[in-house]
């Protein structure tokens, strides 16, 4: 089984994140959840919020927080540009939760007019908290 690894890839604006061979990983897609494992077919895809899940060839099992971004898979190798991407062990939970109480705040103000913007910022706030309090 050691030898049906592949090389993944998780590079944001600021860092790549994650480098190494990897036995899986899942994805949040746009239109649901997905697995690449060793010799999957090319695939290009976009990722929303959600959680990143590695499985490392020791077995070890890697979580990440995503704000969206793009897959690409192509000859055992995966690359995912991400908007953001957290370990569970970075994610600051107090930060967290500062956001979602501004996101609530804002979606509870009647007349405002960046309602989606607050959506978001709300869904990316759970996120983290969710991947970071699930041990």
């Amino acid at each position: 089984m050691a030898d049906k690894h592949f090389l993944l890839d998780i590079i944001t604006p600021a860092k790549t994140v994650f480098s190494g061979d990897v036995l899986s990983f899942t994805a949040p897609g746009v239109i649901g959840n997905f697995q690449v494992l060793f010799n999957h077919a090319p695939l290009l895809s976009a990722i929303g919020i959600g959680e990143i899940k590695i499985v490392g060839t020791d077995g070890a099992k890697i979580r990440f927080a995503t704000s969206g971004g793009f897959v690409e898979v192509k000859s055992n190798k995966v690359i995912i540009l991400a908007e953001s991407a957290e370990s569970e062990e970075e994610i600051n939970i107090e930060r967290a939760e500062r956001s979602k109480s501004r996101a609530l705040d804002r979606l509870a103000k009647k007349g405002d007019a960046d309602v989606e913007r607050a959506r978001v910022a709300l869904n990316r706030s759970l996120n983290r908290l969710k991947i970071a309090l699930k041990k």
